[in-house]
């Protein structure tokens, strides 16, 4: 049997590795236009960036590997251009020499990748702009800084990749200013908790333009360096800029030999077969399920990238595997704060018009009493009709990723908030509480599902409204001292600690909006304010959430 796959890196090699461990009898041959075949791209920011300092420790792994390791052979630098279906051939060309060759399949998998977005503006080919894809990407652009002692750039982009290279650069001592387009970085979260990575940047010193798009690039007066303009009119000098606006599935070679497409890549089954039964297709160019909206999306990860690979292995082998589909769980790195999450984001669900509830914690990422404890923002969303897990996001500078990595794993297995009320995790002082963030995210879901805990949120209401409607009261429970340092506008202090002795002189007929600092005293007031007959809701984060979500 003859196998041959088109393109390396995650998806690619995964799938000639698995399919040697699982058969000797096979010819496997791995296609790769670049010159390395399998890297680690997501490290490139931090070779650039000078944290990883030798370019090998990029390379997981080389032709000469492959053909030791596992038999198959690798031709790099050799692009295929073609596929007769028919003759179930394809045709290849060596980019350094021009040489073009046919080759016969049994089997191919396409796992051509995804190339960066260069928006056609003026300007945007001259010298000192750069897309971040490749290691000879990097290798660029780490000789540009170099040669041209940069001091000050321009990353087009907030997403992943952007951020991470904001980080880097700055790490370099480069100025650094980060143009896009939406109002918030990091898309793919909900803007409140993005709000304390707009906090962390603008304090490295980061400049933020942020709900503006790229216009234009220009050299500068006598050919040294880049302006680059944006839609609102501001001229950025740089001498440096980095084009990292997003990805598009590479589908052409798919489209040429005839493959169904979707709307936004290659379409393939569960097994991740393409219309033509004898070829498969993983990775960045493949469209796939969301396994929590249930629609087909594009999610370029590496994760989900190399398990595709796997399964389409294991289908060329005989053995029936499927791919259900990715919940996109992923996280980045930005100064020393970690944003992670998975699952449905808040803006996804309503877009959809999915039902849903959320709840917010801020709880310390180990036992409050051990030095060092940090809080983590946690944001739960969840089925109002059976409690099921639909999405997490979480931000802060310790235990993070930990605690978003458990709920991905529950919700794989179609948990729900009272599962995550009931999880058994690891407790030591130094490492979490007897009642871990992900446990009290779970009990105040669920405390919300069985109807112990109402709850209202601060984007949902018009609180200068509330403070002047005669029949409610926004009640904060903090003490005096918290208060004086920043308060809801219309708020009455009832702290908790001498709640139950001034009961009665809230009134019986009005409804009680209850927020404390972060959430808990709030949910305490709450139930005292229940049982005594008071229409009460706890506004779920407290004013910590108040402050991310910039009322």
């Amino acid at each position: 049997m003859k196998v041959l796959v088109v393109g390396g890196v995650a998806g690619g090699a995964s799938a000639a590795a698995r399919l040697r461990r699982l058969t000797e009898a096979a010819e496997i041959t791995i296609f790769e236009r670049g010159p390395y075949v399998s890297f680690a791209n997501c490290g490139l920011p931090y070779f650039i960036g000078d944290i990883i300092e030798e370019e090998s420790k990029l390379l997981v792994a080389t032709p000469a590997k492959f053909k030791k390791w596992f038999n198959v052979d690798v031709q790099d630098n050799t692009e295929v251009i073609s596929i007769d279906r028919k003759a179930k051939t394809i045709t290849a060309r060596n980019v350094l020499t021009g040489e073009q060759r046919s080759h016969a399949y049994d089997a191919l998998v396409l796992s051509p990748g995804a190339a960066p977005l260069k928006p056609p503006l003026p300007g945007v080919d001259l010298p000192g702009i750069f897309s971040v894809k490749t290691v000879p990407d990097s290798r660029a652009i780490k000789a540009w800084i170099a040669e041209h002692s940069v001091k000050q750039a321009v990353v087009v982009g907030g997403g992943f990749i952007g951020i991470e290279m904001v980080e880097n650069l700055v790490h370099r001592g480069i100025k650094t200013t980060l143009v896009e387009m939406l109002p918030q970085v990091m898309p793919p979260f909900d803007p409140e908790m993005v709000e304390p990575v707009h906090e962390r940047l603008a304090a490295k010193g980061v400049e933020l333009c942020l709900g503006d798009g790229l216009k234009a690039f220009e050299q500068q007066a006598g050919g040294n360096g880049l302006v680059v303009h944006t839609a609102s009119g501001k001229a950025l000098p740089a001498d440096l800029a980095l084009l990292v606006v997003g990805v598009r599935p590479e589908t052409s070679l798919a489209k040429e030999a005839g493959l169904t497409l979707g709307q936004r890549g290659i379409a393939v089954d569960a097994h991740m077969r393409t219309s033509d039964p004898s070829i498969y297709a993983v990775g960045d160019a493949v469209e796939i399920k969301d396994w929590v909206t249930g629609q087909q999306t594009l999610i370029p990860l590496a994760g989900p990238a190399n398990r595709q690979g796997r399964i389409a292995a294991d289908n060329i082998a005989g053995r029936s595997s499927t791919f259900r589909g990715s919940q996109g769980s992923s996280v980045v790195g930005i100064f020393g704060l970690t944003l992670a999450g998975t699952g449905a984001s808040e803006k996804t669900l309503k877009r959809l018009s999915i039902p849903y509830r959320k709840v917010y914690i801020h709880a310390g990422h180990h036992a409050g009493y051990y030095p060092g404890a940090k809080t983590i923002d946690l944001k739960l969303l969840f089925s109002p009709e059976d409690g099921k897990v639909l999405g997490c996001q979480a931000v802060g500078e310790e235990g993070v990723e930990k605690r978003v990595d458990v709920v991905a794993a529950f919700m794989q297995k179609g948990g729900t908030v009272f599962d995550l009320e009931e999880a058994e995790l690891c407790y030591a002082p130094q490492y979490g509480s007897a009642k871990d963030p992900v446990n009290l995210a779970g009990m105040v879901a669920s405390n919300v599902m069985r109807g112990d805990h109402p709850v209202e949120h601060w984007d949902a209401v018009d609180w200068p409204a509330v403070a002047a409607d005669p029949s409610a009261l926004i009640v904060d429970v903090r003490e005096p001292g918290e208060v004086a340092r920043g308060a809801v506008e219309g708020a009455v202090n009832f702290p908790l600690s001498s709640l139950r002795e001034k009961l009665h002189e809230l009134p019986q007929d009005k409804k009680l909006y209850v927020y404390c600092q972060v959430g808990l005293r709030g949910y305490n007031a709450t139930r005292q304010l229940l049982l005594a007959g008071k229409d009460a809701v706890n506004v779920s984060g407290g004013f910590r959430s108040w402050q991310q979500a910039k009322l």
